[in-house]
């Protein structure tokens, strides 16, 4: 991993983290904390005591030496070594004295180091701040789509002056710039995937920047839109077994699907389930909980493929030559540059608390026009999540490299990624069955 984080002040945002983690469960009941037994979730209530837990482990006990507060923590909290299955029946304390116990991992934080964010931090403290920053807004959005498969109400705050506020609804129109989707060309060549060192806090698998050879490729302008998959869902795209991989077709029929999970045909028309509560499906919003089968299954159908990651990243990063032959040494941290997100560029943070359409937000595009390739929506690659060459676990061991064996790699963020989280070389993964994450996707042609 790369110590760098620049760009992040960790302790302000380490304040204004906690407060959206408790903003995201404050209008729950303690039956809501708990929720059903699921595979693809945690009960809430273990969930931000685990990140309160993650926060002491790293920066209390681990760099500063100090005793563990809560003695059973560690057989609570642990999610190496916890269980998935048992944490609905562990010991878990309270409501109020989890929020307590978060409160009071805090607290410590804050003491030791409000007073040096006007000076550097060390390099070490550094890094582990911005760590468990991270790891807090990671959960954050887990417990978004948490509440999104629970069918729980749409969370409902804005962020003031670095404050989660609780809000009736955030509303932005964007302003749109043409319709046509369509591809873009990118002319390969000698590419740098991975994170620079030096630039933004990186996380191991992002680790070491290698070169690859990329061949001339054409990728599609934006993501996949409802309206563009409701037309392989009418054609009976999920009836036909020639279109699925031998594990997709397994998972198709163990699950009975016959349509993105969220999505009821009645009334002569399709709708999606949004929270609790159902939506006429909108054309032009990105196509959302779709899993790897079905976009791959989608792609057959098409006469197209999914991106390598190595592929997407060169779309959203890479800038072309003068004479457009090739591409320049210069590689942008994000799509439009190497200036930190803002609303203009990219959906994230919450700011839409929904995705929007996938023609907004021109501001954003990459060098060779791609458009929202950061925020929005996740995009499935065809890419499994291996290590890249010379990895090197970092100190957070558990991180990558227990899930090098069956997951599939996600590019790019959706619109609960936070925007300090993300840039062009980050990877995400997950199981290629998910389909609960805020995840779509784009095409290439073949």
């Amino acid at each position: 991993m790369n110590s760098s984080s620049n760009a992040i002040r960790p302790i302000e945002l380490l304040k204004e983290a906690r407060t959206r983690t408790l903003a995201l469960v404050a209008d729950l009941d303690d039956g809501q904390l708990i929720g059903p037994r699921l595979e693809i979730i945690n009960p809430l209530r273990w969930e931000i005591g685990h990140v309160a837990w993650f926060q002491e482990y790293w920066i209390l006990r681990h760099l500063h030496q100090r005793a563990s507060i809560l003695a059973c923590g560690d057989s609570l909290y642990d999610s190496a070594r916890v269980a998935h299955e048992t944490r609905w029946d562990l010991p878990l304390p309270s409501r109020a004295e989890t929020i307590d116990y978060m409160q009071s991992i805090l607290d410590h934080v804050l003491d030791l180091y409000d007073q040096e964010e006007s000076r550097e931090l060390a390099a070490e403290s550094a890094y582990f701040l911005s760590l468990v920053l991270l790891h807090e807004d990671m959960h954050a959005e887990a417990i978004t789509y948490t509440r999104q498969t629970l069918g729980y109400p749409a969370p409902r705050f804005k962020v003031d002056d670095g404050i989660a506020q609780v809000c009736s609804k955030v509303v932005r129109k964007p302003e749109y710039v043409g319709s046509e989707l369509g591809d873009v060309e990118i002319p390969g060549g000698v590419f740098l995937v991975g994170s620079t060192p030096g630039k933004r806090f990186a996380f191991d698998n992002e680790m070491l920047p290698h070169e690859i050879q990329i061949h001339p490729f054409a990728i599609s302008r934006t993501a996949m839109t409802n309206a563009q998959y409701a037309v392989f869902v009418d054609d009976g795209g999920y009836e036909r077994r020639k279109l699925w991989c031998d594990e997709g077709w397994r998972w198709r029929k163990g699950t009975s699907a016959k349509h993105p999970v969220y999505w009821r045909f009645t009334e002569g028309k399709w709708w999606r389930r949004k929270f609790d509560e159902m939506v006429q499906l909108e054309d032009h919003l990105p196509v959302l909980h779709i899993n790897w089968y079905e976009a791959d299954a989608y792609c057959r159908w098409a006469g197209r493929r999914l991106p390598t990651e190595a592929e997407w990243e060169m779309a959203a990063s890479a800038e072309p030559t003068a004479g457009g032959q090739g591409i320049s040494e210069h590689k942008r941290q994000f799509p439009w540059g190497d200036e930190m997100p803002t609303p203009e560029c990219a959906n994230l943070d919450w700011h839409e608390m929904a995705c929007i359409d996938v023609r907004a937000l021109p501001a954003g595009d990459s060098a060779f026009g791609c458009r929202q390739m950061i925020g929005n929506v996740w995009e499935w690659t065809a890419s499994d999540f291996k290590p890249y060459p010379g990895f090197v676990a970092g100190p957070y061991k558990e991180y990558s490299a227990p899930w090098f064996r069956d997951h599939k790699v996600l590019r790019g963020g959706c619109w609960a990624t936070r925007s300090h989280l993300i840039h062009n070389s980050y990877r995400n993964f997950y199981t290629p069955d998910r389909c609960d994450v805020w995840a779509g996707f784009r095409t290439c042609a073949l």
